[in-house]
């Protein structure tokens, strides 16, 4: 069995930078209050849009953060412009990541049955 190298291609390399950058600009631009986290960014085949998945410390937090990033949407893209080399500035778009909502509350529920397994004596065998 041959193991290959983990190879990049340009996309996931764009995706990477892009990711970077408009993290960077949120982290600089926007307030505190919610807080928030890039999960992850998708690009287009053709390089001309790309979609900036997002979640918020706290929780329901989202749609205020969403209101956020459209409005500043222009400014983030001239952003990209000026810390990037890429040929083509792609359109962003915002989404909401409920999929790591997803998994940050079965993450919870797993520490909570955890927690109530450890605090629940065993009885003892006879």
């Amino acid at each position: 069995m041959e193991i290959k190298p983990i190879t990049f291609d340009r996309h996931d390399r764009a995706a990477s930078l892009i990711k970077e950058i408009v993290a960077t600009f949120i982290q600089q631009e926007a307030n505190p209050n919610p807080l928030i986290t890039v999960t992850h960014v998708t690009v287009s085949p053709d390089y001309r849009k790309v979609t900036v998945f997002f979640t918020t410390i706290p929780d329901g937090r989202e749609e205020d953060a969403l209101i956020f990033l459209k409005r500043s949407a222009n400014e983030m893209r001239g952003f990209v412009k000026k810390k990037s080399s890429l040929r083509i500035i792609p359109h962003l778009e915002f989404s909401i990541d409920y999929g790591e909502r997803h998994r940050q509350h079965i993450d919870e529920i797993a520490h909570e049955i955890e927690h109530s397994d450890a605090d629940t004596p065993t009885e003892p065998t006879t």
